[in-house]
């Protein structure tokens, strides 16, 4: 079976490393997977490399602008150049562009729906255009509960919409830091590391973590890592300044690979207002890390408060400082949520487990 995978990705997002990942699996499944991804003003970028070097067929569709019309053309020529059995499209550019191509006409249509980013008033209206374009789609796929009911909202089928969670190498984070990162970073060796990865936009919420850090200060004095880049860093910079930590929290940036900052993490955190299945809790859970996460989204359809992780209300500053301090000052405790996190990564959220599930769904819609 042919497979066409329609996504707009500059660098190793969550949805893309679960995409190369399902086309380097899926070949023994006997399904090929094909990228379609968009380009503008480059040559190349983290994602193509990527999943080029993985072995997988991308085709680049370059674009002038937001509104460029050609695409639209590109977009079909491929797929009548490669016949798929399935297309496949990964956020709402890409549904979008999809149905307006005429797409759902050629083969079946399957979209994954990875949640939505809040960073501007434009991009909230953006996400809209998943009320016309998902109800053309013969599949929806999404990650968790929520966002199904979020789906149907928007007059998706309900019996269209399938749950797939994703998923982890049991092995990831073995990959040691190279170096004395801690001593590059300028970190004590004796100092608590509260790790959060991922990319710098509202729904995340830095600030909320920001604030329970400061009222953490005066007992513990942890060090936060903020890794990825994005449209609030100005707003996170601000905070520190105002919060007077500067000396207590470092920017990473974009970074290729975030693996060697749980090498050198005490504890990670997901502050986020909103989550669908977070790669970055899977990361921990795979890198024998302890965590303390929101109590939004799939999260708690992945782990249990009190049982593989400490659950706080979203927002909440006291609620997220009280658990961070706890598993900072309770190494049993934090060792109990490691084994049990381990556990679910090899019995619940394996790759090839989530690959078989996929290729089975593209399969019942090809007929």
């Amino acid at each position: 079976m042919k497979l066409l995978a329609v996504i707009e990705a500059y660098s190793m997002t969550g949805p893309a490393k679960n995409l190369i990942e399902f086309a380097t699996l899926s070949r023994e499944l006997d399904v090929e997977t094909i990228v379609a991804t968009f380009i503008r003003g480059q040559e190349s970028n983290a994602f193509i490399e990527t999943a080029r070097s993985s072995g997988v067929r991308v085709h680049v569709l370059r674009e002038q602008g937001l509104a460029d019309r050609a695409v639209l053309k590109d977009l079909a020529a491929l797929v009548s150049r490669e016949n798929p059995d399935v297309i496949q499209t990964h956020a709402v550019k890409s549904h979008f562009l999809a149905r307006l191509a005429g797409l759902p006409k050629r083969a079946p249509w399957v979209a994954f729906h990875h949640g939505y980013t809040w960073p501007t008033l434009r991009a909230r209206a953006y996400n809209q255009l998943d009320r016309w374009s998902l109800r053309a789609a013969v599949k929806v796929l999404t990650v968790s509960i929520p966002f199904r009911e979020e789906l149907a909202s928007k007059g998706v089928r309900q019996n269209r919409i399938e749950i797939v969670h994703n998923a982890i190498r049991p092995d990831w984070g073995a990959t040691k830091p190279a170096g004395d990162l801690r001593a590059t970073l300028n970190i004590a060796p004796d100092r608590h590391v509260i790790l959060i990865v991922g990319r710098l936009s509202r729904e995340k919420d830095h600030l909320t973590l920001l604030r329970a850090l400061e009222r953490m200060r005066s007992k513990l004095d942890p060090h936060l890592l903020i890794v990825g880049e994005g449209p609030e860093r100005a707003r996170i910079e601000r905070e520190i300044q105002q919060l007077g930590l500067s000396g207590q929290v470092t920017l990473t940036g974009h970074q290729r690979s975030a693996e060697p900052y749980y090498g050198i993490a005490n504890l990670v955190v997901l502050s986020s207002l909103s989550e669908g299945s977070p790669n970055v809790l899977l990361e921990a859970m795979a890198a024998g890390v302890p965590v303390v996460a929101t109590q939004v989204g799939g999260i708690p359809e992945i782990v249990k408060h009190e049982e593989s992780a400490l659950l706080v209300p979203p927002g909440d500053i006291g609620a997220m400082a009280a658990a961070m301090s706890k598993l900072l000052t309770d190494p049993s405790l934090g060792r109990q949520f490691v084994d049990r996190g381990r556990m679910l990564v090899l019995v619940k959220h394996a790759p090839s487990a989530r690959a078989k599930i996929l290729a089975d769904i593209y399969r019942s819609v090809a007929g």
